[in-house]
């Protein structure tokens, strides 16, 4: 069975993030949406509040699952037997980045594969961050994240809320 790790904060999850995973269910017998603690980004949600998301999102994609880690992605990859990690990648930005990451991590596990995938370029701008930006100064984000996902942005932009 072909398994991989689509690791991330997913702070909130987008539709990019959504798409590069239906991407990726459909390369692999099974995908685990490993969402990261990641404190030093700041997030705006917790991982719990994140996990939940995740799982309300993608509940239509029946070999995708999501669960929290902590740590190095290349353990978590071992102990979980993924023979690959799939990465978003929206633009030349993002490539320098994640190919000195794909090159650790196959020094530290020359077994484990980093597939880079781009998403439609409809959402090859969108950024987490740049939803909660837009989000938090009262706008619609409807056309970047799931309803689920904009109601809980909603709530914590809410005055007295977050």
């Amino acid at each position: 069975m072909r398994h991989c790790i689509y690791p991330g904060t997913f702070d909130p999850i987008t539709f990019g993030h959504l798409d590069v995973l239906a991407r990726a269910a459909r390369l692999f017998d099974r995908v685990t949406v490993a969402i990261a603690h990641n404190p030093g980004k700041g997030p705006l949600f917790s991982p719990e509040q994140r996990l939940d998301l995740v799982r309300a999102v993608t509940a239509d994609l029946p070999n995708v699952q999501a669960t929290l880690f902590d740590g190095l992605l290349v353990e978590f990859a071992r102990a979980h037997d993924a023979i690959a990690v799939i990465r978003g990648i929206r633009a030349l930005s993002d490539f320098e980045f994640e190919f000195n990451m794909a090159l650790m991590n196959r020094h530290l596990e020359p077994a484990l594969e980093t597939i880079f995938v781009m998403p439609r370029e409809t959402y090859s701008y969108t950024s987490s961050n740049l939803v909660k930006q837009v989000a938090k100064l009262g706008g619609d984000v409807s056309h970047f994240v799931p309803p689920a996902v904009s109601a809980a942005l909603r709530e914590a932009f809410t005055p007295g809320k977050g």
